[in-house]
């Protein structure tokens, strides 16, 4: 009863934002929120830009491009000098470079997989300085990107699609800091630890045995860890720990906070076109393949561990192994569909302790290409991507020429969509191969069988993705997988987002085509199912086969499936 009404909780928080923050931030990126003029201004003097100077989709996507690497190089640098660098209680050395192009990598392209313990590899500098800041800029490059996209519905016979950096201080300024600053505030009270402090020691005088307990500033850290759709936190353990997920109430805050951007976008989506019918439309297919994967999930925790069951103990719980009593079965299994459908990959249990069928849950919701809801703002423009071949999907149904929003859906158009669509898989199921043919890669999980294929399928396509959790049971800190992985994430976010930034110059250039009686409609019910089918279809063809050998054989080894 009490998961019941934590849903309806959920539902009822995540449609109010909904509504107001996704109206909220179609006024900001309009320039229609001017409170923090003062901060705003002297960003784009010091840049030598303002929202008058817009640019092509290409000279977007150049910005893009060169703030990104510029990210990676400061993070880098910061990595690799952390044991000259002030705020270091723990006396923390260089992180070695393989695992710094790694990090520099991920938090760049809001992955955050960590391919290190928090606590024994980063100093407080670095943790703030770098990846904090990383935790704020990521998502806004996401978000900037979902909205140029956005323009290119939304104006006519237009060369421009906004102004990078006007767009990314906006975001930072009128979005993310103020709520992940209410939000830390939350974390902190319920008693999330927040403290310069370093390390403490504590020596039991009874067995003589010394332990260190790690603290820093975790709580301000998992706000934006959560709200940015980030997922890395401070602590080895993430969310399953106390220190960053003290409570119920923090628990329920983690989930909100990584669904409301994603989902409160499509609101501001319909606001920017002039259709709030076609947010809505969109928001339905995310809702509906969401709701199906957290029952889905939710059910296969709940059964009884087969490990467990094998050495004759009855379970009246469900799956306990890996799971705090206070989270319990069906809320890590909410937590993880929610962590895994965004791009957020924050963990409050371990996801290599799931049943095998719960565990293809997470897997497979990151494989539909994290659209339900997605990430800040990748969720968006990845959803639009496959909007776009549902429209041409529809349009050869009817015999037309498809249109969305009036745009006509072109030759060029559905070659830009159809790459977006294929990269993620194509990178995904490569990657894999490879790892599962060389030595290397197979020296990386720790189990064997089906479940050592997941580690390392898991593993890859959640870099692809950049979505950041896993599965707990691969030695990522080598080589091998550092630049892999590292490669896998960067191709996974800009083999996409520049795609998606020419789609949006391409429609942006294009005039408007008045509806008819032969026009295909893409606000209603029908387009919801075929977007979802078309979403579905994609995923299930270029993952099934590697799914079957690896979580489905696995459940399918303990005699049943559900």
């Amino acid at each position: 009863m009490a998961y019941f009404w934590t849903l309806v909780a959920l539902v009822v928080a995540l449609g109010l934002t909904w509504r107001y923050l996704g109206s909220y931030m179609a006024a900001v990126f309009d320039g229609r929120v001017h409170f923090l003029g003062w901060a705003e201004r002297p960003v784009y003097r010091l840049l030598g830009t303002g929202p008058e100077h817009e640019q092509t989709w290409k000279r977007y996507a150049g910005s893009v491009v060169i703030f990104s690497a510029i990210s990676i190089g400061i993070t880098y640098l910061i990595l690799r000098v952390q044991g000259s660098l002030p705020l270091n209680p723990q006396h923390l050395g260089a992180v070695s470079p393989a695992l710094s192009f790694n990090t520099s990598a991920s938090f760049i392209t809001n992955t955050n997989w960590q391919n290190y313990g928090g606590e024994t590899t980063m100093s407080y500098f670095s943790q703030i300085g770098a990846l904090t800041v990383q935790q704020f800029v990521s998502p806004a490059v996401g978000i900037a990107v979902a909205i140029a996209f956005v323009r290119g519905f939304s104006r006519k016979n237009s060369p421009t699609i906004g102004n990078f950096w006007v767009d990314i201080t906006r975001c930072i300024l009128y979005i993310l800091l103020p709520m992940a600053f209410i939000a830390g505030i939350v974390f902190v009270g319920q008693g999330a630890v927040q403290t310069l402090a370093g390390p403490i020691v504590i020596h039991n005088s009874l067995n003589g045995v010394t332990q260190t307990i790690p603290r820093g500033p975790i709580g301000f850290m998992e706000a934006i860890k959560q709200l940015g759709t980030n997922g890395g936190g401070f602590l080895n353990a993430n969310s399953a720990t106390t220190f960053e997920n003290p409570t119920g109430v923090t628990n329920f805050l983690s989930i909100y906070l990584l669904l409301s951007i994603p989902f409160a976008l499509t609101y501001t989506f319909g606001k920017m076109v002039g259709s709030i019918r076609h947010g809505a439309a969109l928001l339905a297919a995310m809702a509906l393949i969401f709701a199906v994967w957290v029952g889905f999930t939710s059910y296969g925790e709940h059964q009884a561990n087969p490990a467990v069951a094998a050495a004759g103990i009855h379970q009246t719980a469900g799956n306990t192994e890996g799971t705090d009593v206070r989270v319990g079965d069906t809320n890590c299994a909410l937590f993880g569909v929610a962590s895994t459908n965004t791009s957020t990959g924050s963990a409050d249990c371990a996801y290599d302790s799931t049943n095998p069928i719960a565990g293809a849950g997470l897997l497979t919701g990151m494989m539909l290409g994290e659209v339900t809801p997605g990430g800040t703002g990748s969720g968006l423009y990845t959803i639009l991507i496959y909007a776009v071949i549902a429209v041409f999907l529809g349009g050869l149904m009817i015999g037309r020429t498809p249109e969305y929003l009036g745009k006509k859906i072109q030759a060029k158009e559905v070659k830009l969509a159809g790459l977006g669509a294929l990269v993620m898989p194509i990178i995904v199921l490569i990657f894999t191969g490879i790892a599962v043919s060389i030595h290397a890669g197979r020296a990386g999980p720790l189990n064997g069988g089906p479940h050592g294929f997941t580690e390392i399928l898991y593993a890859l396509t959640s870099q692809g993705n950049n979505n950041g959790s896993a599965f707990g049971g691969l030695t990522g800190n080598t080589t091998f997988y550092n630049v892999v992985g590292a490669v896998d994430m960067l191709l996974g976010r800009f083999a996409i987002m520049i795609p998606a930034l020419a789609l949006g110059g391409s429609l942006a250039a294009k005039n408007v085509v008045p509806a008819s009686l032969g026009t295909f409609r893409t606000d209603n019910t029908m387009f919801v199912g075929l977007t979802i089918g078309v979403i579905v279809i994609i995923g299930g063809l270029t993952f099934f086969p590697a799914i079957s050998l690896g979580p489905i054989v696995e459940q399918l080894s303990h005699g049943r499936f559900f």
